[in-house]
Order: structure tokens, then C-alpha cells, then sequence
């Protein structure tokens, strides 16, 4: 590879961490405020009363969060 293939390597790697490093931070902010507007524990409902509704409606918010994220981040 030339020299320049290595720079355009490391410069599209560096880019592709710091948006990925970006997303997961983004992801969790979201997340946080999920949980702190939700009333009640989540873990606590979702670990020691197993509620399968609430498993289902925060797996389709992660899902959402982690498409909007992506759509805003590429």
C-alpha cells in the first residue's frame, strides 16, 4: 500500500472510533433519561418481578434510539 492509502486508513479508522465513541454516549444519555422519566425501578421490575412488557417496550426503545443515533451520526 502506498502512503497515502495509510493515511486515508487511519484517518477513516479514527473517524469511524470517534463516531462509534460518540453513538454508545449517546445511547446512554438516552437511555438515562428513559429510565429517569419512566415512574418507578426498572431493574427492579424487570429483574425481581420479570415483567415481559417492560423488557419488550425497553428493547424497542433501544432499538429506536440506536437507529436515530445512527441516522444523526452517519
Amino acid at each position: 500500500m502506498t502512503d497515502v492509502a495509510w493515511e486515508h486508513l487511519v484517518d477513516n479508522f479514527a473517524a469511524a472510533a470517534a463516531f462509534s465513541t460518540l453513538g454508545i454516549v449517546l445511547f446512554i444519555i438516552g437511555f438515562w433519561i428513559f429510565k429517569k422519566v419512566m415512574p418507578g425501578d426498572l431493574w427492579k421490575e424487570l429483574l425481581e418481578d420479570q415483567n415481559t412488557a417492560l423488557a419488550v417496550l425497553m428493547g424497542g426503545v433501544s432499538i429506536a434510539l440506536a437507529i436515530i443515533i445512527a441516522a444523526a451520526v452517519a
